[in-house]
């Protein structure tokens, strides 16, 4: 008896870590995995470059306003079973956004974007209940299998688009298969009912004078701004580089190194943030990276290998940063749940209205130098606000 009880203690941990880990991959791939495939989407619906760019900013906006709300749903049914709500709305969208309709097709990116914010918000309250101590090694952790597993979609769903038996319909359905796993290692979670805890952020964190700190505001639009550009770039890149020359098959490729390459900045920089008070140089550095990664897609695009990975690298070591300068620079867990709130709402309701706007300035301009320029605009002041918000005051 013994013996039982000592094995289920060892392997729970482990069939829990596991769920942890397959859940992160479906954080990210069913949003960015569908940007190689809009010029097959815009072809076969006839929709314009401003719908098409919608595709991947609904599940933005559902993240943005259904955020805050996700803790009151654990609260009343426990993280256990509210992550694997989460996991049931990514897999149900995904098949409703591949069933071959206009509507359906925007409405599965809904549901997903609802799936994934259930995810986003309570997995890390999850990690704080279960693994206080080891909270750092597996943000990490979670963060670089959820930037792998974009990649490899990203990489794959063109071919796989493209075989004789196939099409984009039936290429996006396979990104089901990831949330079906893992819904099937979760069911033994929903055992438990468990609560997260007091301090998580929830709708109450809006209502403190947060919002009156400039600090605050550096924090949100250091992560908004970065945001932006990343999901501006990551919803056209594939069409930006067919129309450098690239084949729709390399440019899916480079679309998929572009998401490793964000994942490697957590490795290194989780782990070793906090050992500093001052990030300025740090936060400013690495958008500097990332204007430099545009620059280069603009003047130099043949050279795309190197600044794809370089704007992947920029951009996931300014989101790690920006995602910790929530905790370093709120001087209290209260203060760090109202600053989480504010941050992530209003930065993702800004990322969610350039994708959209920036496919609008490119019919109108009729090449994509504007909309890159832009982003590279942005950059300037977005490493203004991370020079501000790297500082070692606190709220």
């Amino acid at each position: 008896m013994k013996k039982n009880f000592s094995s289920f203690m060892v392997s729970r941990p482990v069939l829990l870590i596991t769920g942890i880990l397959l859940i992160a991959t479906s954080l990210r791939a069913p949003v960015t995995g569908i940007a190689p495939l809009l010029t097959m989407i815009h072809k076969t619906f006839a929709l314009t470059t401003f719908a098409t760019g919608t595709l991947t900013t609904l599940p933005l906006l559902a993240f943005a306003f259904a955020s805050p709300f996700c803790v009151l749903l654990a609260r009343h049914y426990g993280l256990e079973r509210s992550l694997m709500l989460g996991l049931v709305l990514i897999t149900s969208g995904i098949f409703i956004r591949s069933s071959g309709t206009v509507s359906m097709l925007f409405a599965g990116s809904a549901v997903i974007g609802l799936g994934i914010a259930i995810a986003n918000v309570l997995l890390p309250a999850l990690l704080k209940r279960d693994f206080p101590k080891n909270i750092t090694t597996l943000t990490a952790v979670y963060a670089f299998v959820s930037g792998v597993a974009a990649a490899v979609f990203s990489g794959c769903v063109v071919p796989l688009a493209t075989l004789p038996s196939s099409n984009w319909m039936r290429a996006l359905e396979l990104f089901a298969i990831l949330p079906l796993l893992t819904i099937a290692v979760w069911l033994p979670q929903l055992r438990n009912h468990t609560q997260p805890v007091a301090e998580t952020a929830s709708p109450q964190t809006f209502h403190t004078k947060i919002w009156q700190s400039s600090l605050a505001w550096y924090v949100t639009l250091f992560l908004g701004l970065n945001s932006l550009i990343y999901y501006t770039v990551i919803t056209w890149l594939p069409n930006i580089l067919t129309a450098a020359g690239y084949s729709l098959q390399e440019a899916g490729s480079l679309h998929g190194l572009t998401q490793l390459a964000t994942a490697i900045p957590g490795l290194v920089l989780v782990p070793t943030l906090h050992r500093f008070k001052n990030h300025k140089v740090m936060a400013a550095g690495t958008t500097i990276i990332t204007g430099i990664a545009l620059l280069g897609l603009l003047c130099w695009p043949h050279h795309a290998t190197i600044w794809t990975t370089l704007f992947g690298f920029g951009t996931g070591a300014s989101f790690i940063m920006a995602l910790s300068f929530i905790s370093l620079r709120a001087g209290t867990v209260r203060q760090a749940s109202a600053l989480s709130g504010m941050a992530q709402t209003i930065g993702y309701t800004i990322a969610a209205a350039a994708p959209p706007l920036v496919g609008a300035l490119h019919d109108t301009s009729g090449s994509w130098s504007a909309p890159i320029a832009l982003c590279i605009t942005t950059c300037g002041i977005m490493a203004v606000c991370g020079y501000a918000a790297g500082s070692s005051r606190q709220l």
